[in-house]
């Protein structure tokens, strides 16, 4: 419980930097998180698992109500910067929904960009094989073309985005993020309500899976 408190609240805070990205990713995994949690309750009327699911969701609409009204003013041209409290609020409320909601697991699986950023950043914040870790590790502006363009030697996800794909706008960039985003959580319902089955007994797959 203690590392994924840790780390929930820290992986939207290093994949950041973009207009609209930490507030877009946050809805795209609120909304996986209590679609999840009202399939859940579909399957079950009563007891522990149903109490425990309810209060995840109960945990989902306040926050993505106060998320969503936010990405309207964090959307690029962004008039409003959520800066660490955000992030650290987010990541928090995430990780509480899904230890108290009893599916630790399945919010791991909504957090697929979040864990290939960290493993990827980690080498660098670790400062290994020589690597300096500056203050700031984002794609580097080019007022020539309104373009952010790829810092090879900057390990994020964003700048290994940019690298795939060339230099993009900040927009078309953070469309592109949330595409992935959206991709992955897709992705991971896919593991939880189909694969799973080949790995759990099937009258045990709603709970054990979680």
């Amino acid at each position: 419980m203690l590392l994924l408190s840790v780390f929930c609240s820290n992986a939207i805070n290093i994949y950041a930097g973009v207009n609209g990205l930490e507030a877009g990713q946050s809805v795209v995994i609120g909304v996986s998180i209590l679609l999840h949690n009202l399939l859940e309750l579909s399957s079950s009327s009563s007891g522990a698992f149903h109490s425990n699911h309810f209060f995840s969701a109960s945990l989902m609409l306040p926050f993505l109500g106060c998320t969503l009204g936010l990405l309207q003013w964090n959307w690029y041209p962004s008039s409003v910067f959520v800066g660490d409290c955000f992030c650290y609020f987010a990541g928090m409320t995430f990780a509480v929904s899904g230890i108290l909601g009893h599916c630790s697991k399945t919010l791991l699986l909504f957090f697929v960009p979040q864990v290939v950023n960290f493993l990827y950043s980690l080498p660098q914040i670790l400062g290994l094989f020589g690597l300096s870790c500056p203050r700031h590790r984002l794609p580097r502006y080019d007022p020539a073309t309104d373009c952010l363009v790829a810092v090879p030697t900057h390990h994020t996800l964003i700048n290994l985005v940019l690298l795939g794909t060339g230099p993009l706008h900040e927009r078309t960039l953070c469309r592109l993020l949330m595409a992935l985003q959206l991709l992955c959580s897709l992705a991971a319902f896919g593991v939880r309500y189909w694969m799973a089955g080949f790995f759990f007994e099937q009258q045990q797959g709603s709970k054990v899976a979680q």
